[in-house]
């Protein structure tokens, strides 16, 4: 018996699941190539999005975006002010660690009005399409309406170890803390000092208690999202995990995605 079996007694009609090691699958449960809404693992590709935007030169990190004070750099950390789903600014620009859909929809309008191409389009020609993510489609909000499935995930997973779409030292940017002393809460988490944010990417850094598990080390990055999905890399171990779900988060996620991801790195890492 597979430890990722696991996944089905959390309660959901349809869940999947894989591990991969150096961009090998290793263990996988459930239909893989069933795409599902992933909520907000859709910004990490998204930031892949963006990030390709401002090496094509259409745009900077540095090029006003949002509110007053903040830049497409704010934006990408959740570090513009915006508050979770409106247009309201809750804090000056790079003061707080706010998480925000609201910036992300900021963001994707910015790079379509940068590129002069239809978001949607721009990401699946530059991201979707090259990583052969066949399965994957933005069908809404650029902050947390991607479908896509299992198999597409790890090969995202994969492009952020070994990267062909971007240049090695923008991901490696992407991948550091940026504004690493803001605090902020992780939603369904609580209150995290610091809460380390990538250039899309979420970082695990010292939060407790976290989604990756008590033994993730401080470098592992990815994001999970509402719709019960989560992807993270550990790049010490040079593992990924990818689940999806149908079941919305919460507090049965809290208490069942901890151990998993521990196991899972205990048993593959």
């Amino acid at each position: 018996m597979s430890l990722l079996e696991a996944i089905d007694g959390w309660g959901a009609t349809f869940a999947a699941a894989a591990v991969a090691r150096a961009g090998v699958t290793v263990e996988a449960h459930g239909d893989t190539r069933r795409p599902v809404r992933v909520a907000s693992i859709t910004k990490l590709l998204t930031a892949w999005a963006t990030l390709l935007a401002v090496e094509e030169g259409a745009t900077a990190l540095d090029a006003p975006a949002g509110p007053s004070g903040a830049t497409v750099r704010h934006l990408l950390c959740h570090a513009g002010g915006y508050d979770f789903d409106t247009q309201a600014v809750l804090a000056p620009p790079g003061t707080r660690r706010i998480y925000s859909n609201t910036g992300y929809e900021v963001l994707a309008d910015h790079v379509e009005a940068a590129t002069g191409i239809p978001f949607a389009d721009y990401l699946a020609e530059g991201v979707l399409q090259p990583l052969a993510m066949g399965s994957t489609e933005l069908r809404g909000s650029p902050a947390a309406d991607l479908w896509s499935d299992v198999d597409g995930l790890l090969r995202f997973a994969a492009e952020t170890r070994a990267p062909a779409l971007l240049h090695p030292t923008t991901v490696r940017d992407a991948l550091a803390p940026c504004f690493e002393d803001l605090d902020g809460v992780l939603p369904g988490w609580g209150q995290q000092r610091p809460c380390w944010w990538g250039l899309g990417p979420e970082l695990r850094g010292t939060k407790s208690p976290h989604w990756t598990g008590a033994t993730a080390p401080p470098t592992t990055y990815g994001h999970f999202g509402g719709s019960g999905t989560f992807l993270w890399i550990d790049p010490e171990a040079d593992l990924a995990c990818v689940v999806l779900t149908d079941r919305g988060f919460g507090d049965w996620a809290v208490a069942a995605w901890p151990p998993f991801s521990d196991d899972v790195r205990a048993a593959w890492g």
